[in-house]
């Protein structure tokens, strides 16, 4: 009677001596690389970058609050950094205003003016009955006011697209480069008539026209809490990673 092979069922992953005889035959496949060391690596980077950028955003006031808690070298260069910053800032603020356009001058003050900067055009009703032209236009003239290295442009629709629908406005069309890079019509996309100031500072920032981080955007409530402990949460996250894999060390 023959010999009946003999089923053993094994755990690859297992450290044993007989797992490393069917490893070297190629049997079953070599263990994977613990990944607790990437978890530290991981871990470490987030502490370092949470470390680095603790005075991102604050501005010179603060930064002279903190000269009893940080290196004082430290704390220059930042300063000096954050001076280099609001001075680049004031130096490409060249418009702070809402410009008003015309037909024959949409050419140059806009497409040509987007090789420059980003250029946000806000198509009005023509009526003055449109909640939402209202609300766009009153956010314009703080944004306008705030961001002047971004030109905010304004015009009546039908002025600009003849026959162009009201129900359709406001439109917004964003330019950079020559070329239409967002077109927004009406505010149905954002909040309709409740849209406020930062909810255009997010289409500013996912445009790249204004830097995550900038100091000129708003803060909602309980966001400077909310950054101070986002290293705090990550570094919390990883931990629990790197429990939950002890099981390969």
């Amino acid at each position: 009677m023959p010999d009946m092979p003999i089923n053993v069922e094994v755990d690859p992953n297992e450290d044993t001596e007989w797992n490393d005889i069917l490893r070297s035959k190629g049997i079953i496949p070599e263990k994977p690389p613990s990944p607790t060391p990437m978890i530290e690596e991981a871990l470490n980077e987030a502490r370092r970058l949470a470390h680095e950028n603790r005075l991102e955003g604050k501005e010179l006031d603060e930064l002279a609050e903190l000269e009893d808690e940080e290196d004082e070298d430290f704390l220059e260069s930042y300063r000096q950094k954050r001076m280099n910053e609001l001075s680049s800032i004031t130096t490409a603020s060249i418009y702070n205003q809402v410009y008003h356009l015309q037909k024959p001058d949409y050419s140059r003050d806009v497409t040509e003016a987007s090789k420059k900067s980003h250029i946000f055009v806000l198509l009005t009703s023509s009526t003055g009955t449109n909640t939402e032209s209202r609300v766009a236009a009153e956010s314009w003239t703080l944004l306008a006011q705030r961001f002047g290295d971004v030109k905010f442009c304004q015009m009546r629709a039908d002025l600009c697209i003849e026959g162009y629908p009201d129900r359709n406005t406001p439109t917004v069309l964003v330019y950079k480069d020559e070329q239409i890079v967002k077109q927004i019509v009406t505010l149905r996309e954002l909040k309709g008539p409740q849209t406020k100031v930062a909810d255009w500072e997010k289409v500013l920032v996912d445009l790249g026209a204004v830097k995550m981080g900038d100091s000129r955007l708003s803060k909602r409530p309980g966001q400077e809490e909310e950054e101070k402990t986002t290293g705090i949460r990550q570094g919390k996250t990883m931990q629990q990673a790197d429990g939950d894999d002890s099981d390969w060390d």
